[in-house]
């Protein structure tokens, strides 16, 4: 049946006319790679429903083929999640969305002949268009889920492509293998693991999602040097899921309690109803107050709907949010670091050096340090990344 044919090549149209694939080579990879073959099933939530959903081809055939060949990430695996230190049921894997996809491996800048590692194989379909443009030989996949990588070598073999898939935890790469002259990782980690610079060929690059906490950083190409990985970070977003080894684990520790009778209160200037929706801000203040920080609402003792706006790290310190009648904000905080105050003085840096975007910021790595910096490498604006 001809029907994915005509559906991929509506999706090609929509990422070009998106400005997200623009190769000759990566389209016609786009055209020739079924996707539906690598996602026979999701889950999704539904308003009306508890919990995920499973949407299989058999139940909803036309949401199903739609919803694949739609520009969309497609959560294909269910598990334990940690959740404010319990486990919790949540997604451990998906089908990125193709636009990501195909944007990444244009940044790459992929040529005949390269040797390309995968960090994070999951439902197969990133390594098929590797090996679609490269070949077999020449493509290499892990994953950390032993059932996810042999999931995908079916499907793989199935349309005959036979890359190389590993069943590893991604922090020491492929070593065996090594080197490669492209290294994209298609999972969010905190740090570089120094393995991958060790397995990058002097003046190849590695692509990955930046991550210093959940949603908290973004893509970010790093080229190899004789002793380091330098280079910016990408003007787009990415929202990968954080890598599953118990190095990179995070926990948003005890929620404190939020006491006003013993917390300094003042008023702020700073209208920032939502900080965390602010990428660069957010990415700055986890830069300058290290530790996952958390966030939400507090219910109005009075009205019974919305209050103040908290925020929380693991060490105890929070501050809560809430609006004057003149636009002005009264604050509360308490605990070991003033997190509201330390905010302001973000907010005020960023302001005096031209309100940055990504493209601004970059990162170097070296075997003992990892740092953000702004303009250029040089730069006196240095943040180290949390160990």
């Amino acid at each position: 049946m001809d029907s994915w044919r005509q559906r991929a090549r509506a999706l090609r149209d929509e990422l070009v006319t998106a400005g997200k694939l623009s190769s000759p080579a990566w389209q016609q990879a786009v055209l020739d790679v079924p996707r539906h073959h690598f996602v026979p099933a999701y889950y999704q939530r539904r308003p009306d429903e508890p919990g995920w959903h499973l949407v299989t081809a058999s139940e909803d055939r036309e949401r199903w083929w739609e919803q694949v060949y739609a520009n969309l990430s497609l959560v294909t695996e269910i598990g334990a999640v940690p959740d404010g230190g319990r486990d919790a049921t949540g997604p451990v894997s998906s089908s990125s969305a193709p636009g990501l996809m195909t944007r990444m491996l244009e940044m790459l800048d992929v040529q005949p002949g390269m040797r390309v590692l995968e960090i994070g194989t999951g439902t197969g379909y990133n390594a098929a268009l590797l090996a679609h443009r490269l070949g077999d030989s020449n493509v290499f996949s892990l994953d950390v889920g032993a059932g996810l990588v042999e999931s995908a070598r079916q499907r793989l073999a199935e349309l005959d492509y036979h890359p190389t898939l590993v069943t590893a935890d991604g922090i020491a790469g492929l070593p065996e293998h090594a080197p490669y002259d492209r290294i994209i990782a298609t999972c969010a980690v905190p740090r570089v693991p120094w393995a991958w610079a060790e397995q990058t060929r002097y003046g190849g690059l590695v692509l990955v999602d930046v991550k210093v906490s959940a949603v908290v950083g973004n893509l970010v190409l790093l080229r190899r040097d004789a002793d380091q990985l330098t280079g910016q970070f990408d003007g787009g977003a990415a929202t990968f899921m954080q890598m599953r080894t118990p190095t990179f684990a995070q926990h948003p520790g005890q929620k404190p309690e939020r006491d006003r009778r013993h917390a300094q209160r003042h008023v702020t200037g700073l209208r920032l109803e939502r900080p965390w929706e602010h990428g660069v801000l957010w990415f700055l203040l986890h830069l300058t107050v290290p530790g996952r920080i958390e966030f939400g609402y507090s219910q109005d003792p009075d009205t019974g709907g919305i209050g103040a706006m908290y925020l929380y790290s693991r060490d105890g310190s929070w501050c809560e949010v809430t609006t004057n009648a003149d636009g002005t904000g009264q604050v509360w905080e308490a605990g070991p670091r003033p997190l509201w105050q330390t905010l302001e003085q973000v907010q005020q840096f960023w302001a005096e050096a031209g309100q940055p975007g990504w493209e601004r910021f970059g990162l170097t790595v070296t075997a003992n340090d990892q740092h953000v910096w702004l303009d250029n490498p040089d730069s006196p604006h240095r943040w180290p990344l949390p160990a």
